[in-house]
């Protein structure tokens, strides 16, 4: 004990103690301090030397394909709407919505028991119509010039007794009431051929009797057309092969020419109609292609491009809609099915690109960068091309590889870094 310890007194008579491990825990102390010096000047004093640490990445050459990307839906190229022409009650309806049809089949069936009943009395008008004219043409012509005939025969005999009895006058051998009466039978005789040619006249073909027996049947015809017409209008069919996407009609309706009974959605040509912002309208045209896909589908794209842009703008939505051509859709896809488009709308084929958050203002005319340079942040102008999904084309002011500041807010021009790379993404 006596060897580890010493007793001493002060000037005041106090015990001190003093020891071996006394004075080891001062000098702990002093180095423990001297190292928290040491680490809060590295701490705080590196970044002021040599910089902070900034995330930096490559300039690099890839292909950049500008896009602009909107949702819609599903439409056809026009939509049909089916009803009836008359008004009756409905007896059948044979299909059900959602039902692909063809051309000619069979949607409603109306109540035909009246149409049929007018159809066989116009057909009776018809049949007598007929019947007359065949009776001008088989028995009353015959019979007019047969009698015409007949008339002219008589017409010479009075002819030839009034010139007998003329020159049996002039001889003095007749009287002159046997002259007076051979004229008189030659007077009646002219008159039955005049009556007798009129009765042929009228009886052939363009004649009054004939124009009105043939008038009459064409009236009977276009009367059995109209009834025709009217029992075919009890039959409702497709005018067209396509999708039945809405129903409203059944069994026992009552249904008139202003009813919307069914709606079809014609087989062919799909459109996509989507609405663009309108600060894109300059980047799109027509032809432009597209991949498009549907919500309920995600992962599956087909192509598409465009086919009309819509002269006017929705001054609600500032955009512009815009319809696009599916050439050929999947079978999944349905009518106002919801959809994604993304178009193109430019491509750079091995395009200088960086990210468009490394750039300050990008959209303005002095656009710039912070280019890594002998362990500085130097501002370096450049011009921007195409920018798109997150990614800028660098046009002039950057070569491929060098290495430009990902984040540059917060940092002057000409500021020490220690940059940490990050690998390249590709657009």
């Amino acid at each position: 004990m006596n060897r580890l310890r010493e007793i001493t007194h002060d000037r005041s008579g106090k015990v001190v103690l003093t020891s071996w491990l006394a004075q080891a825990w001062r000098w702990r102390l002093r180095i423990s301090g001297g190292l928290g010096v040491a680490v809060a000047l590295w701490y705080f004093g590196l970044p002021v030397v040599v910089g902070p640490v900034v995330a930096v990445e490559p300039v690099v050459r890839v292909e950049l394909v500008q896009s602009v990307v909107a949702s819609g839906h599903v439409e056809a190229e026009f939509r049909v709407n089916v009803g009836s022409q008359i008004i009756g009650v409905v007896k059948d309806v044979p299909v059900a919505e959602g039902q692909r049809v063809k051309g000619g089949d069979v949607l409603v069936v109306l109540d035909d028991r009246e149409a049929r009943a007018a159809v066989g009395q116009a057909e009776g008008v018809v049949a007598q119509a007929v019947a007359r004219l065949r009776q001008l043409r088989e028995i009353t012509l015959p019979s007019a010039q047969e009698a015409l005939k007949q008339v002219r025969a008589t017409l010479t005999n009075a002819e030839q007794s009034f010139d007998r009895a003329a020159k049996l006058a002039v001889d003095g051998f007749a009287t002159r009431a046997a002259l007076g009466e051979a004229q008189k039978s030659l007077d009646i005789a002219r008159a039955q051929v005049r009556s007798a040619e009129l009765q042929v006249f009228t009886s052939r073909l363009g004649g009054s009797d004939y124009v009105t027996v043939e008038t009459q049947l064409n009236q009977a015809r276009a009367s059995l057309a109209a009834t025709q017409s009217r029992l075919s209008y009890t039959i409702i069919t497709a005018p067209r092969d396509g999708i039945l996407i809405s129903r409203a009609v059944e069994r026992g309706n009552v249904v008139q020419p202003s009813n919307v009974l069914m709606t079809l959605s014609p087989a062919g040509a799909t459109l996509l109609v989507v609405q663009i912002d309108e600060k894109n309208l300059g980047l799109l045209a027509i032809g432009q292609g597209a991949l498009a896909s549907s919500d309920a589908f995600p992962k599956e794209t087909f192509p598409a491009r465009i086919v009309y842009i819509n002269p006017g703008i929705d001054l609600q939505r500032a955009s512009v809609e815009v319809k696009l051509l599916a050439p050929s859709p999947p079978t999944y896809l349905r009518q106002d099915m919801t959809v994604s488009v993304d178009i193109e709308v430019a491509r750079r084929p091995g395009a200088l690109v960086v990210s468009a958050a490394s750039i300050v203002d990008p959209a303005g005319a002095n656009a710039s960068v912070l280019k890594v340079s002998g362990g500085r942040a130097v501002r370096q102008a450049v011009k921007v091309g195409l920018t798109t999904a997150g990614k800028a084309e660098i046009i002039d002011g950057l070569d491929a590889g060098d290495l430009v500041v990902s984040a540059p807010v917060g940092l002057k021009d000409g500021a020490r870094i220690r940059a940490q790379s990050a690998p390249a993404r590709a657009p």
